[in-house]
């Protein structure tokens, strides 16, 4: 490998703000934050979204293919077809 070249890989805490977790990870991200976790002062950077609050892994997502596309078709738009009859 050349030399400096290649970013600073380093530990650093990542903070789920939505699910408020931690996560402790090698990164290379530039930050100037830091915090003390687990006894030591790592770089610290805050997050929207993760795997603990993100619906895709939380499993908390609507369960489209479940009920079908004829389905949900007659359960918004049942009722007006019917009384048109």
């Amino acid at each position: 490998m050349k030399p400096n070249i290649h970013p600073l890989y380093r530990p650093v805490v990542f903070h789920d703000t939505s699910a408020n977790e931690y996560f402790k990870v090698g990164s290379t991200i530039k930050t100037e934050r830091t915090i003390e976790y687990e006894g030591e002062v790592l770089p610290y950077v805050t997050l929207d979204v993760s795997s603990k609050s993100h619906v895709f892994y939380t499993g908390k997502q609507k369960d489209f293919a479940k009920e079908g596309s004829t389905a949900r078709f007659n359960q918004r738009f049942g009722s007006f077809l019917s009384r048109n009859k």
